[in-house]
């Protein structure tokens, strides 16, 4: 369970990312979380693996209070909690296998990983997540040889040889086209159908109905919608995406 309390993020010059949100997630659910652009969904996300520190508020997760952790256990939780990345975030010029090893510097021992010398069983963590995504041909290639879809793809890899319970995918299809974007939800509807938690920011309400069981929804950094996807109807859609907004589809 994840318990997100009162959380709020008030960035140095004085910007509210978020503020005052509260909600919770099953182990097992697929949670949408919306909005326009500048709404709050990165921070949120980025919040709760604490790549963005909170500035008030708790986030929970089976009663490990993340806010409050150190660095060495902060290390420790951060291994369970995978992420997926917009601009997909891989080292253009390195190889597939290297990026997606990346995944097990938690796990690693820090002077060996500088050395990307990693045990047999990372490497192995490594070529089954590539097999899952469909790219165990492309391990030798360079990340800056594929597609978009690809790189994507390889993000989740990534993530993936965590072993995570948790995976955060900050708009992970903004930059895909329709067809390659339900071909990325379907490899983390799958991952979610393994029991592990997703949280993904998306902006398509089509996404949020066909994949997630669950949404909330942002409004200048505040909590405006808790529920299944499908009772979002017109009102309560213009409410998230302003009076002009229109629904597509």
């Amino acid at each position: 369970m994840l318990k997100v309390e009162h959380l709020t993020k008030v960035y140095d010059d004085g910007t509210v990312g978020i503020e005052d949100v509260s909600f919770e997630v099953g182990a097992d659910r697929f949670l949408a979380v919306i909005g326009l652009s500048g709404s709050g969904k990165s921070t949120l996300l980025r919040c709760i693996n604490r790549l963005i520190e909170p500035t008030e508020g708790a986030i929970l997760w089976d009663d490990v209070d993340i806010t409050a952790a150190g660095q060495e256990e902060l290390r420790r939780i951060r291994r369970r909690i995978g992420m997926v990345f917009q601009h997909f975030n891989l080292v253009s010029r390195s190889k597939v296998s290297t990026n997606v090893l990346a995944g097990r510097l938690g796990y690693a021992n820090p002077a060996l990983s500088l050395l990307n010398h990693f045990t047999e069983e990372d490497l192995d963590h490594g070529r089954r997540a590539l097999e899952r995504v469909g790219l165990e041909d492309k391990i030798g290639a360079l990340a800056s040889d594929l597609s978009g879809g690809q790189q994507q793809r390889v993000g989740i890899a990534r993530a993936l040889t965590q072993g995570p319970e948790m995976l955060l995918a900050d708009e992970p299809v903004a930059s895909l086209d329709p067809v390659l974007a339900h071909s990325i939800m379907t490899h983390l509807e799958s991952i979610n159908d393994d029991g592990v938690m997703v949280l993904c920011s998306l902006h398509f309400l089509d996404l949020v109905q066909q994949y997630s069981d669950r949404a909330i929804a942002l409004y200048d950094g505040k909590l405006v919608f808790d529920g299944a996807p499908d009772e979002i109807d017109d009102a309560k859609f213009k409410e998230i995406y302003g009076k002009e907004a229109e629904r597509v589809g």
